[in-house]
């Protein structure tokens, strides 16, 4: 795309060029040349009136007293009636301008000029206009890539951004790009990842009430079950069974409302996996937004922790902990690594002011923000971390500090979790 614009502004600007730069040269060329012609008819009638003049006068005239009236290259010839020719200057040759003048008292003046110096004239002026051209090229150049950068960087941002979406990453990325038309898309985007990621909140709450809820009816169908096998007398078989009935159409019922509530058929069982990875990857993808913040971001504490749980959740409670810092906090981020009992905890903490005193437990809430921000962050991030296993929790609150609480695994080599705390 970038090329397709340079290109295609590049060939409007030439033809522009091509169009009145070829105009310009032929109407230079004719205003050039008439402007000379026009001087040596000027400087004919004047030598003419001179030559008239000293006629009248009875003075002398000869080509001594006019040689100062015939400047640069010019030549001048007269010639009076019953006297030799006067010749002023050196007479040019090859191709002339030329003008020939009478006198009053019956002489003829004839101006001549070497169309080399128009010639020369045309040559500046053709350069003037050439270097005029190459400059305007030039800029044309620099505003395509301009252009094309203004707008292939935030298609290409706003594809990755999509790519995310598709790939379950549905945080909102609230960048915009001085551009109404892209910063539309980047709106519906955003839009799209919170509904996205209410959705999977949504879908986890679900799964984790329909296991609920499926447990009590398949615990009393299999009661009803054990009553009828046990049981030779057909009015209590009746009965169980239709008691059974009803139970598998509880059943059914519950079953019905997880299809029609599902939107994504993956399964997200909880996995063993290194911690140290998941803050890797975090950091490594947050730490441009922080460097053009002016600010760090770092991670210390118990290295190669293992906990219980899925990765990718696990990735989006810590990027909506270090965007909160991003958007609310100030100073170093700081990601820390510690054991208590058999949990792992991940605390992320900030230099800045903290949470304000009116928000307090609040600030998991929905729609419940410090700023002019959408309050969804927190709330999902605990809603992921709760239906992931773990929970999340305010530590502190000035300056914050918040604690994601995951279920631990033994290590394979347990000296490596006896190292000290180290900063990576």
């Amino acid at each position: 795309m970038r090329r397709r614009l340079i290109q295609s502004t590049l060939a409007v600007v030439l033809v522009v060029i091509a169009v009145f730069g070829v105009s310009l040269v032929i109407v230079e060329t004719r205003t050039i040349s008439n402007s000379a012609q026009e001087r040596v008819d000027s400087e004919a009638v004047r030598l003419a009136s001179i030559v008239d003049s000293r006629l009248l006068g009875e003075q002398t005239v000869d080509a001594e007293v006019l040689k100062e009236q015939v400047a640069g290259e010019r030549f001048a010839e007269i010639h009076i009636p019953g006297e030799p020719v006067i010749e002023v200057g050196v007479k040019p040759t090859g191709d002339v301008i030329s003008s020939t003048e009478k006198g009053e008292e019956g002489e003829t003046v004839t101006v001549q000029e070497p169309r080399s110096s128009v010639t020369r004239e045309v040559g500046r002026t053709l350069l003037i206009i050439g270097a005029v051209a190459l400059l305007a090229v030039i800029a044309a150049v620099l505003l395509a890539v301009r252009q094309a950068n203004k707008l292939a960087s935030p298609l290409t941002d706003l594809a990755e951004t999509a790519e995310r979406l598709g790939s379950g990453d549905p945080r909102p990325r609230h960048k915009r790009y001085g551009v109404p038309e892209l910063d539309r898309v980047a709106d519906v985007l955003d839009g799209s990842a919170e509904r996205i990621a209410r959705m999977l909140t949504a879908e986890r709450r679900l799964a984790a009430d329909a296991s609920h809820q499926l447990r009590t009816p398949l615990t009393a169908l299999s009661m009803r079950l054990e009553e009828i096998t046990l049981t030779d007398d057909p009015d209590t078989v009746k009965e169980e069974a239709t008691i059974a009935l009803t139970q598998v159409e509880r059943l059914t019922d519950v079953v019905e409302r997880l299809l029609t509530n599902a939107r994504d058929p993956r399964t997200g069982s909880a996995v063993s996996f290194d911690l140290d990875e998941v803050i890797q990857q975090q950091l490594a993808e947050w730490r441009p937004a922080y460097r053009s913040a002016g600010r760090a971001i770092v991670s210390s504490g118990k290295r190669h922790l293992r906990a219980v749980g899925t990765p990718g959740a696990v990735a989006q409670v810590l990027a909506a902990l270090i965007e909160n810092s991003l958007m609310h906090g100030g100073g170093t981020v700081a990601l820390r690594t510690r054991v208590t009992g058999n949990q792992a905890v991940i605390e992320v903490t900030d230099e800045g002011p903290g949470v304000p005193a009116d928000l307090g437990a609040r600030i998991f809430e929905r729609t419940i923000s410090g700023r002019n921000s959408t309050g969804i962050g927190l709330a999902v991030a605990r809603d992921l971390a709760e239906a992931d296993g773990g929970r999340l929790e305010m530590l502190q609150a000035q300056p914050a500090v918040f604690g994601l609480f995951l279920s631990r695994t033994p290590l394979k080599k347990p000296a490596m979790d006896d190292q000290e705390p180290t900063v990576r």
